[in-house]
């Protein structure tokens, strides 16, 4: 029988479950995705480090976990939650069950939570910090809880960013050959790695680029003196106001290079032109947001992660607003009037998602061969 567990929020509301995977206590931002599948690639997803990640899809684990749905080098978040774990997993690629693989990766996770009751509770109240505890005093939890350092205190992303460049694809790491991958490279890229996901890095492979990936705080210099045809900036975690070397960084790579930001990089990229970010009420999880191409007049749905956002009053008049989020009208992307310069606040490469936007790196790959 599964040990009692507890998620506890800061304001309080306790969460009475079972715990799976790591027999080990986790604090983070409690948030939620809204995809029905994909459970793997979310778990590794860099952006959602220092969270606990709930899924709305009640049931989880089904068809088990494998060595090619990885989107990083390991499980990103600092907990699972979900309303049923399934313990009896089939699918033809599994090699482990979702139990194994958390527990493997010192990682824990409960099950039992009403999760369409939480998800209420953050939307109406906002993302806040939580615990996971097993046959834990939950005042005491508590109490702890409230004395640690907050979600967006502390810059996460020396913590998923790449240690020294490597090129893709990185030893032991799944690449599948297709479209033009397996002819000579085309475009040198290279790529700023705020927390990557690998499917960017597969997604530029496919349309024939080369593919280099640098740690986070690389400088501009250092970046330009590999001579890329166009630099990509990854997303990843966190509060953006506080990647100040980031933004130095990109502010000596626009105008300079083609640029393309994804999610933390638009971010970045809209920060190193003087606008401003502000952080959403529950942020934006999950395989279906629409969004609008206002060039085109086209809808989208997107893959999203992202807790803040671009604030669309503080944009120069050097760039232009390329893509608004119909559920609430935020700022999805930009585009420059002058540089080559295009960025997205969702996630293109999906992984999982719909394949609806592949169309933008293709884009970039289009700018990226202009320009050269």
């Amino acid at each position: 029988m599964a040990e009692r567990a507890y998620l506890i929020l800061e304001d309080g509301t306790v969460y009475e479950g079972r715990s799976f995977g790591a027999p080990v206590a986790a604090s983070g931002e409690v948030v939620f995705n809204t995809s029905m599948t994909g459970y793997q690639e979310a778990l590794t997803d860099p952006s959602y480090a220092g969270q606990l990640l709930a899924m709305t899809y009640p049931i989880q684990g089904n068809y088990g976990t494998n060595g090619r749905d990885d989107e990083s080098g390991r499980v990103q978040v600092s907990g699972f939650v979900v309303r049923e774990h399934c313990t009896a997993p089939s699918q033809r690629l599994m090699t482990a069950t979702l139990h194994d693989y958390l527990l493997e990766r010192g990682v824990p996770a409960i099950s039992g939570i009403d999760t369409r009751a939480l998800t209420r509770r953050l939307r109406s109240a906002g993302v806040m910090m939580g615990c996971l505890v097993q046959d834990a005093d939950p005042a005491e939890a508590l109490a702890r809880l409230l004395a640690a350092p907050r979600y967006g205190a502390s810059d996460l992303v020396p913590s998923v960013s790449a240690e020294r460049p490597f090129a893709w694809p990185p030893a032991g790491v799944y690449a599948p050959v297709d479209g033009d991958a397996d002819s000579p490279p085309r475009h040198r890229i290279v790529l700023l790695d705020l927390g990557v996901k690998y499917n960017i890095m597969r997604s530029l492979r496919r349309l024939g680029c080369d593919v280099m990936a640098m740690p986070a705080t690389t400088d501009a210099e250092t970046i330009l003196s590999l001579n890329p045809d166009g630099v990509v900036l990854s997303p990843g975690p966190g509060d953006p106001v506080l990647l100040d070397y980031a933004v130095a960084t990109v502010k000596g790579l626009i105008g300079r290079t083609p640029v393309m930001g994804i999610c933390l990089g638009h971010q970045v990229a809209a920060l190193a032109l003087g606008a401003r970010t502000f952080k959403l009420k529950f942020g934006h999880r999950g395989a279906n947001h629409p969004v609008k191409d206002v060039a085109s007049g086209r809808i989208q749905i997107t893959a999203q992660n992202h807790g803040y956002a671009v604030d669309s009053d503080g944009l120069p008049a050097s760039v232009e607003v390329s893509h608004v989020h119909l559920n609430d009208g935020t700022v999805e992307g930009l585009r420059g009037r002058e540089a080559p310069l295009l960025t997205i606040q969702y996630h293109a490469e999906a992984a999982p998602g719909p394949w609806d936007n592949m169309y933008l790196f293709e884009r970039f790959v289009e700018m990226v061969g202009a320009v050269k």
